[in-house]
């Protein structure tokens, strides 16, 4: 179920990207959203892995604080948003 819904939302960062290359004026304004958007995801799945997960004897750097899980988390969601969203502009200039 958690794969589905994250093709599902590949899919339609994957629309996204391709409506803002078509068209013009505020593309970039549009990707930085995009960005913000994986970031905000980053961060929701780092405070539920604090929540779920996280470490009870408090000797863990990264996941006995909540707000340290949820900024590394938001860090990589901003990271692996920013490398799809390379890939899909690179694979849209290549077919163009």
């Amino acid at each position: 179920m958690f794969f589905y819904y994250l093709f599902r939302w590949f899919e339609l960062i994957d629309y996204a990207v391709v409506s803002i290359r078509k068209s013009s004026g505020m593309a970039k304004n549009k990707i930085a959203w995009i960005k913000v958007g994986f970031a905000l995801l980053g961060a929701l799945g780092g405070f539920l892995y604090w929540k779920f997960v996280g470490c009870t004897s408090g000797t863990c750097p990264i996941k006995s604080v909540w707000y340290y899980s949820t900024l590394w988390g938001m860090a990589m969601g901003y990271l692996v948003g920013d490398l799809l969203l390379s890939f899909i502009l690179k694979k849209e200039t290549k077919n163009d």
